[in-house]
């Protein structure tokens, strides 16, 4: 199933089986005005990325594998862990680092609301490499964004 984000246009799509067949590291899926919605797929062994958003609360739900969540007020001060699994959420206060690694057998499936958009509307990225020398992935001038930075990276 490909998703095609329409940006602040109607959309409706089933969002759990987009997410299990989704094999990039993130895609996004639907950019709204004060919303966004992509798809993750992280590798056994592999992590979300340790970050913080500062003005920013998410929404991450697993669709498939098990993952370890870590989340606290510093990166070097995340004392509330969780194992988590199909069907679980995991829901990050504005500017708590976080950061969910895959402590399973196979690809743990993830899809993240952020409210506001962080990416650029339609991009995709192969892999956390790919992701992290992006340097074309900036949400849409017609996103409503905050005046703070939106992420810190550990």
């Amino acid at each position: 199933m490909t998703i095609k984000d329409t940006g602040p246009k109607p959309q409706s799509f089933d969002i759990e089986t987009a997410t299990k067949e989704n094999r990039d590291y993130r895609s996004v899926a639907w950019s709204g005005r004060y919303l966004q919605v992509t798809l993750m797929s992280i590798p056994v062994g592999g992590d979300i990325g340790l970050e913080a958003h500062p003005e920013t609360d998410q929404f991450l739900r697993l669709d498939a594998g098990h993952g370890r969540v870590r989340m606290g007020p510093a990166k070097d001060d995340m004392p509330f862990e969780q194992d988590v699994s199909d069907g679980w959420c995991v829901l990050v206060p504005a500017g708590t680092w976080h950061n969910i690694t895959n402590i399973g057998a196979t690809p743990m499936q993830v899809y993240a609301i952020y409210a506001p958009a962080h990416h650029k509307p339609g991009k995709v990225q192969a892999t956390s490499a790919a992701a992290e020398a992006d340097q074309d992935d900036e949400p849409a001038d017609w996103s409503v964004q905050s005046d703070t930075v939106l992420d810190k990276h550990g």
